[in-house]
């Protein structure tokens, strides 16, 4: 079978439509099309349906695309092997969000600097959705992402992942607000009335508060949105609502810190990379180092 069209197939599962794998890959929809329904005639067995105006994989699709993770993955795996490079050397492109470039990827481009000048790093700062387009399309070699344990992510199985470091989150109050303690619902039932502040640019710290307003048993009042968190701690003081914030984060004059506890939200970061890549020498020697750079959470600087 050709690996370009098992690649097409990949993508057509994961994307939904044929406009939007030939959106992604940069190639024509009627590439897209030509191209598995000469994969369907190399297999011997329909590969799509129709599904209103659009197709949709047949079963037999959807079990090939299954397989084509693994093929598509073994490929990437060969061709890594096969490098005649001896040592690292090579351009690495991750994107990651802020506070992960400054706390984790910047100490490893000094270490780079120091230990493997042939190894440099193209950075970009961008926010989990865009990271893994990025990603998705070839267009960086590794992802920084987050999620949280209340609002876990739900990633590709052609993506391999690599636990970083984790932090506790609290809720952020008004430093006027009453003093209240107790479990998460507990608390959070306290500000059942108030208005609530979420990430405008990532929807895991939305789900968590929905998560613990249920728990509570109300519907938060979702008023705001913002993606810095020194904006959001201005927006607090401000007296505009009340949002999740890194308990190890910069002590804000004019906020309180309500701690969360049973259960505990806990923001955690990852790496991802493509399947069968992760051999490349260049991208190892990052990965390693990203690994190593792993901090505690009262070393991240939140701000």
């Amino acid at each position: 079978m050709d690996v370009r069209r098992l690649e097409l197939l990949l993508a057509l599962s994961r994307l939904g439509s044929m406009r939007a794998v030939a959106e992604t890959l940069r190639v024509t929809t009627s590439t897209v099309s030509q191209q598995i329904a000469a994969l369907a005639h190399e297999v011997g067995t329909p590969l799509l349906e129709p599904d209103g105006r659009r197709v949709r994989l047949t079963p037999a699709g959807q079990r090939l695309a299954g397989h084509a993770v693994d093929i598509v993955a073994a490929v990437e795996a060969a061709r890594a092997d096969l490098d005649p490079s001896s040592k690292p050397a090579g351009t690495v492109r991750v994107a990651a969000f802020h506070t992960a470039i400054r706390d984790t990827v910047l100490p490893v481009v000094q270490r780079l600097v120091a230990a493997h000048p042939d190894v440099r790093l193209e950075i970009q700062e961008q926010e989990p959705p865009e990271a893994l387009t990025l990603l998705e399309r070839d267009q960086v070699d590794l992802a920084v992402s987050y999620d949280y344990n209340l609002a876990p992510a739900n990633v590709d199985p052609g993506l391999e992942i690599t636990r970083l470091w984790q932090a506790t989150w609290g809720l952020g109050v008004p430093s006027r607000s009453g003093r209240t303690s107790g479990t998460t619902a507990e608390v959070a039932a306290a500000f059942a009335d108030s208005d609530w502040i979420v990430n405008s640019r990532h929807s895991g710290d939305e789900q968590v508060v929905r998560t613990i307003a249920s728990l509570a048993g109300f519907e938060p009042r979702i008023t705001h949105r913002a993606d810095s968190l020194p904006l959001v701690r201005d927006m607090i003081v401000a007296g505009l609502g009340v949002a999740l914030l890194p308990t190890g984060g910069l002590k804000a004059p004019g906020i309180s810190l309500r701690r969360l506890r049973d259960p505990v939200p806990m923001f955690r970061t990852y790496t991802l990379t493509r399947r069968g890549r992760g051999g490349w020498a260049p991208l190892a020697l990052v990965q390693t180092l990203l690994e190593q750079q792993r901090r505690a959470p009262d070393a991240v600087s939140w701000t």
